[in-house]
């Protein structure tokens, strides 16, 4: 038994947002909570809300034991990409990718 859940179009890019995810991969899902509440990073807000997600469809869509969850696989994809555009020097201008992304993930019991 598995319980996913997902989140798309975040305005974190996907670099600054695998950093957080790499931490947590693998763990128990009240050691990750731990550790997410202890790092400094924009991401962190997001992946937990996400892994309290997953937890809770785990609890109440598929009658597992919270205490036993951990987290199968997480993984952050690459969004769309806002395009916008800086002003320059003699009416020129430069393309400024404002990017975002997408995270999976799956929550287990052991």
């Amino acid at each position: 038994m598995e319980a996913t859940a997902k989140v798309t179009g975040v305005r974190i890019t996907p670099r600054k947002a695998k950093l957080v995810v790499d931490v947590v991969r693998g763990k128990d899902v009240s050691v990750a909570l731990g550790i997410l509440a202890n790092t400094n990073k924009s991401a962190v807000v997001m992946v937990e809300k996400l892994i309290k997600s997953a937890a809770a469809n785990a609890v109440n869509n598929f009658k597992m034991n919270e205490s036993k969850l951990y987290i199968k696989t997480i993984y952050v994809t690459e969004g769309p990409r806002l395009k916008r555009y800086l002003p320059r020097a003699k009416g020129s201008a430069d393309t400024l990718l404002k990017r975002t992304c997408n995270v999976n993930i799956v929550v287990a019991e052991r």
